[in-house]
């Protein structure tokens, strides 16, 4: 089984340039409404769909309105993500840190109002109560 999360948005161009060159995500198809990127490694995927679309099902017409909804990726090293990224000049809305239960991560938004958490997974630190 594979899975690919969808967003349905007038955002398209925008997402497709902030997912390829913040992200450094490919393009793996895209035509005039719909957009489908991979990861760096072909890992996983995201799809942006034009809203209202006449090629579309009633389901999948509405805009997404930017809330309740984040998106978690997995990194190797996330300083130098972070850093990466904050060359970019990309706002970063959760600063570096280290939690009690082991991720070290960061946050930042895509254009369409979606939380986009980096992080590097570790096992809790045993000094710190969890």
């Amino acid at each position: 089984m594979k899975m690919n999360a969808g967003v349905i948005t007038s955002r398209i161009k925008e997402s497709k340039d902030f997912y390829t060159g913040v992200l450094g995500f490919g393009v793996t198809f895209e035509n005039d409404f719909y957009l489908l990127l991979h990861t760096p490694g072909h890992e996983a995927e995201i799809s942006f769909l034009l809203p209202g679309h006449a090629s579309q099902q009633p389901l999948f017409q509405p805009t997404f309105q930017g809330k309740g909804m984040y998106l978690t990726i997995e990194v190797e090293d996330v300083k130098s993500s972070y850093a990466a990224i904050q060359a970019k000049g990309v706002p970063i809305e959760i600063d570096l840190r280290q939690e009690p239960w082991g991720d070290h991560h960061f946050a930042i938004i895509d254009p369409n109002g979606i939380g986009i958490d980096i992080v590097q997974y570790a096992a809790p630190d045993a000094t710190q109560d969890n």
